[in-house]
């Protein structure tokens, strides 16, 4: 991996972060015609977001970009958006994601929707010009690990020589 820090987020963690995330689109706008969650990252933080926000329209977009946990590799669109969330460019949908890494996706689908606003619950500096709406950003070269990646094991303490 060439990441050198790492920030793993719990469960708990993710819920809360989603839920932060909620609150701050309810105060965008109170009536989302839709979301558009971009798989699979963005299923998890659009469960928790259509639930808090009441909304029950909801679509996915299906982008292959991380070929591997090491290098982001060519963007590929599995599947599209359906015509009707296009109408208008996509005013009032609202499209979710679990991270902006380094914004490569998010400038696709956003070509897809230009006038959605996009979300997500994490970003990195070279996304974050691309979302509308975040929580947390965490510097470029920090990998997330998400809870659905991970598993329970033993963790080295940090005096151990271990960075992060």
């Amino acid at each position: 991996m060439s990441s050198e820090k790492s920030f793993p987020v719990s469960w708990d963690q993710f819920h809360r972060d989603a839920r932060a995330l909620a609150w701050r689109l309810a105060g965008v706008r109170p009536d989302w015609k839709a979301i558009v969650c971009i798989t699979r990252g963005g299923l998890v933080p659009a469960a928790i977001i259509a639930r808090e926000l009441g909304t029950r329209m909801i679509e996915t977009v299906c982008v292959a970009s991380y070929h591997d946990y090491d290098t982001q590799g060519e963007l590929a669109v599995l599947k599209g958006i359906t015509p009707e969330l296009k109408v208008d460019d996509g005013d009032g949908v609202l499209i979710v994601d679990d991270l902006t890494d380094t914004g490569k996706t998010a400038a696709l689908v956003r070509s897809m929707l230009p006038k959605a606003h996009f979300a997500t619950v994490y970003a990195k500096p070279k996304g974050r010009p691309l979302v509308d709406t975040f929580i947390t950003e965490v510097s470029q070269d920090t990998w997330i690990f998400f809870p659905w990646d991970m598993g329970l094991t033993f963790q080295a303490p940090i005096s151990k020589g271990v960075a992060g």
